[in-house]
């Protein structure tokens, strides 16, 4: 419920979130400057709390008192230098990466980009460390520190946009994301600390493999995800002006979908695979996951099909204020109509992933993630070859890229199905049936 409520709020803020971005800047030049540089650091550090989440409870959760304290400081130095060494890289290319990230920009927006890249890439390290605190939360069932994350970030963003306007104008947005991740880090930097207790002896051997390889592989299937939306945005900025702000409503409404489809399915069907896994009955946990699908998908299309007749009155009804005029709701929404597939194939991936993530089947998710990109590019350097750039053919290919990589891996899933046939419900049967004889 504490989890939920910080969704739900997280959520709320987001929209007024981007109601302020839009009232603002609307789909003109500086709102491009603005989604090109804060939304991949927004995109990092959502999937680095996410995968160190995913990754350090179980391992903490094996340890007790003085053991599990000793993998918790460990972890935390360990990973405080890569977080920095992250941050520091960012900070020094970002004029190169602005120039990948958004190819489409003027050389006069590529400076202003840049600046906000190196501003909001500080919270970078905040965001690692508050992931790495909220594990050990977690493992106490101390949810409440953590879950209004997103909620904070979101209203210091707000904050700073308006405070911060008439002095520093778009910097406001970077700045006050930046603040409102140091702040978060502090919420939960306190109670995990007391939970840790004082400093004591480290770990006698730091299990390198174990903290480095596990959380690698979730971070390398979200950042092969996110890259899919990464080149779309680039994508966006070739089109024309405007376009790569319009892309980014367009992921505000897809992600808020995404999330309430995905996260309530996912932690509820993750431990139950888990389990059967545990027990050798594999089988049957690949079986939940194709009927965990099948409903998924239902509720997914229903919602794509919704988005799509109702776009219009929708984006007009959240953002027609101020500079988004509604010009910028036709903008919006035609790029909407080629996005919003995304969310059927999207949501589906991410169910199928996680959960073969639980099974210890690790590397079907990661073969099928690289699908999405790879159509992507392709498919986008066709777009702009053919001259085709209207707006709803920008977010098409990474539609198609994520329903693709789904089909794919559903099927690897069913062929692991077939693989187990006669081994893993069977044999974890037979088992039950002798301890119960004897």
């Amino acid at each position: 419920m504490v989890i939920g409520a910080g969704i739900v709020i997280g959520n709320i803020f987001g929209f007024v979130r981007v109601a302020v971005t839009a009232y603002y800047l609307g789909t003109h030049a500086k709102a491009d400057e603005l989604a090109v540089a804060i939304s991949p650091i927004d995109t990092l550090n959502q999937m680095l709390i996410n995968t160190m989440v995913f990754a350090f409870v179980p391992m903490l959760m094996l340890r007790e008192g003085a053991e599990r304290a000793a993998l918790f400081r460990t972890a935390s130095r360990i990973f405080a230098y890569i977080f920095g060494s992250l941050t520091a890289i960012i900070v020094l290319t970002a004029p190169l990466l602005i120039r990948v990230l958004a190819p489409g920009l003027l050389p006069e927006q590529h400076i202003v980009a840049a600046n906000i890249l190196r501003i909001t890439s500080l919270s970078t390290l905040a965001a690692g460390s508050t992931a790495i605190c909220s594990a050990l939360l977690f493992t106490q069932r101390r949810f409440g520190p953590s879950a209004f994350n997103q909620a904070v970030l979101n209203i210091f963003t707000i904050a700073g946009a308006i405070f911060l306007w008439k002095m520093v104008g778009i910097y406001g947005f970077a700045i006050g994301y930046t603040v409102g991740a140091f702040v978060q880090f502090l919420v939960v930097y306190f109670p995990a600390r007391g939970i840790a207790g004082p400093a004591a002896a480290r770990l006698e051997s730091t299990p390198w493999k174990e903290l480095l390889a596990k959380p690698g592989a979730f971070i390398v299937f979200a950042g092969l995800i996110s890259l899919n939306v990464i080149v779309t945005r680039a994508h966006a900025t070739e089109a024309g002006s405007g376009m790569a702000a319009a892309f980014e409503y367009c992921m505000r409404c897809v992600n808020v979908v995404i999330a309430y489809l995905v996260s309530p399915v996912s932690n509820s069907l993750l431990p139950e695979i888990a389990r059967l896994g545990a027990k050798k009955r594999s089988r049957e946990a690949v079986r939940i996951i194709e009927k965990t699908v099948l409903l998924v998908a239902g509720a997914a299309v229903a919602a794509c099909i919704g988005g799509i007749v109702l776009r219009k009155p929708v984006i007009a009804l959240l953002f027609e204020r101020g500079n988004f005029t509604a010009e910028s709701t036709l903008m919006v929404s035609g790029v909407f109509l080629g996005f919003a597939p995304s969310i059927v194939g999207w949501s589906l991936l991410e169910i199928t992933s996680r959960s073969l993530f639980a099974l210890n089947r690790p590397w079907l998710p990661l073969g099928a993630a690289a699908i999405p990109v790879l159509f992507n590019l392709v498919f986008s350097a066709a777009m702009r070859a053919s001259g085709y750039t209207q707006p709803q053919y920008i977010g098409l290919g990474a539609s198609c890229g994520l329903l693709l990589a789904f089909i794919v891996l559903l099927g690897m899933a069913h062929g692991l199905r077939k693989r187990f046939d006669g081994e893993g419900p069977v044999a974890g049967e037979r088992e039950t049936e002798l301890v119960g004889a004897g």
